[in-house]
């Protein structure tokens, strides 16, 4: 049974697998918006309910894979070693990227690579703010809120990848991550502090006095 399973599985992984491929090698030949869904079942030689038994539409194959890329590198970033190491997979993300210079081209060109970004940016915020909630634990509450701070780390990740492609990759990949790195790591170190507030609220709770608060007894 679990043998049936698990054919099945890689079944239909080689099935998305081959539809994301042909709409990548699509999307190298002519303009996004001429692309029919059609076009993609022709060369991945499926069948039209297949398609649709996986995805809606082609943009859904488009956003779907994009969304598990980042997937991937959100389960990289560890904030336990903010300010000690590198904790944003930056380069693993541009080594990646750097092999789809050609198609970020054409989407730059078919006018997709800013949606693809804003919805980049908007799914990797969610995905680090849930990892700085778990980092701080549900009793510590960062100096930053985690929204904030995460939607700062996307926009960061993003606006450098975008500089980076844009200006044809004019550094490496391990030198854009330590760059990174050195400029967003000393804030996010602070980010992620206990605020001050939070840990007057703890004492409060467990009847000790605020630290710097004295007490007069009459």
């Amino acid at each position: 049974m679990n043998g049936t399973r698990v054919k099945q599985d890689r079944r239909i992984d080689r099935t998305v697998s081959s539809l994301r491929k042909a709409l990548t090698e699509l999307i190298l030949e002519k303009h996004y918006d001429l692309i029919t869904v059609q076009d993609i079942i022709d060369r991945a030689n499926v069948g039209r309910s297949t398609f649709y038994t996986h995805f809606r539409d082609k943009e859904d194959v488009l956003i779907g894979d994009w969304k598990r890329i980042l997937g991937f590198f959100v389960e990289s970033i560890n904030f336990e070693y903010a300010g000690k190491t590198r904790f944003v997979p930056v380069r693993e993300l541009m080594l990646h990227l750097k092999e789809f210079h050609a198609l970020y081209r054409a989407l730059v060109r078919s006018g997709k690579a800013e949606r693809l970004f804003a919805t980049g940016t908007s799914y990797l915020a969610n995905g680090i703010e849930v990892k700085i909630a778990a980092f701080a634990g549900p009793e510590t509450q960062p100096s930053v809120p985690p929204a904030v701070s995460a939607h700062f780390v996307a926009l960061q990740i993003f606006g450098l990848l975008k500089w980076w492609l844009d200006h044809n990759m004019p550094y490496s990949p391990e030198e854009m991550d330590e760059m990174f790195h050195t400029l967003v790591a000393p804030g996010i170190v602070d980010a992620l502090k206990s605020s001050e507030r939070a840990d007057v609220k703890a004492q409060a709770s467990h009847g000790q006095p605020p630290r710097g608060f004295h007490q007069h007894n009459n």
